[in-house]
């Protein structure tokens, strides 16, 4: 399939796009709420926008979760299973995305983004402080985890926002620690899907290579800011992306 080859100017436009989706996904998650419409809307079609969000995503989910290892603020001993149940989940999702059709990719997509974004604007006030968890760090990794790598895989708008409610809600984290553990696992997951698009030829390299800056450089300030900021912003630094993502969409 031929892949329009983006201006200068939305080729720039897509590293903005992903400098921003960077620094949000590592604090709230929802970043490709922003890339995967700005890849669409580039021109490229969905399966490529899907595969091509992976390169770029790679680079904000690795970035955070090694300054977050590197700091101290994140034990990998704590987050290795769960990491590994996610990238296989995802590798699942990735493959089984790949045999849709495209005319029915370009529906399900926008739809994906529309409801994800309603119900992170909607969805219950998550917890600041840890509580007792409901499941087991193991029952955790093999349940949840690979379920919502499983849709990171297929589509993944909102999947770092999913880890994060799922970490608080379950495993009774604080909304910060559930957070810094949510990038390892979407880094996971990224990495999944995007060798599984690259076997399929589904990633146009040059716009991914080009959004990575973007989205490494947003990744490390975004990190910088989760180990100071105050987590009652966290909740509404996510429902005013969504708010925005739904007015552009509109548009």
């Amino acid at each position: 399939m031929d892949v329009i080859e983006p201006s200068l100017m939305i080729m720039v436009l897509l590293v903005l796009a992903a400098f921003v989706a960077g620094y949000i996904d590592t604090l709230v998650g929802g970043g490709g709420l922003i890339t995967i419409p700005a890849l669409m809307l580039a021109g490229l079609p969905p399966i490529f926008a899907l595969g091509t969000n992976k390169l770029q995503a790679v680079a904000g989910s690795g970035t955070a979760t090694f300054m977050m290892l590197y700091s101290g603020k994140l034990e990998f001993s704590r987050v290795r299973l769960a990491m590994i149940t996610a990238f296989f989940g995802s590798c699942f999702g990735a493959v089984i995305v790949q045999y849709f059709d495209a005319t029915i990719l370009s529906v399900i997509i926008p739809g994906v983004i529309i409801v994800i974004a309603l119900y992170f604007i909607f969805a219950p006030r998550q917890s600041i402080e840890q509580t007792e968890p409901k499941i087991s760090a193991t029952t955790y990794a093999f349940s949840a985890v690979p379920g919502i790598g499983l849709y990171d895989g297929m589509f993944g708008p909102g999947t770092g926002s999913f880890f994060v409610w799922s970490g608080v809600s379950l495993q009774g984290q604080a909304i910060v620690h559930s957070t810094m553990a949510a990038k390892a696992f979407n880094f996971a997951t990224n990495v999944a899907a995007l060798l599984v698009f690259a076997a399929f030829g589904k990633i146009v390299w040059k716009i991914g290579l080009l959004m990575m800056l973007g989205q490494a450089v947003g990744a490390r300030y975004g990190a910088r800011s989760l180990m100071s900021i105050n987590p009652e912003l966290l909740r509404y630094l996510v429902i005013a992306v969504c708010f925005i993502i739904l007015i552009a969409w509109a548009i």
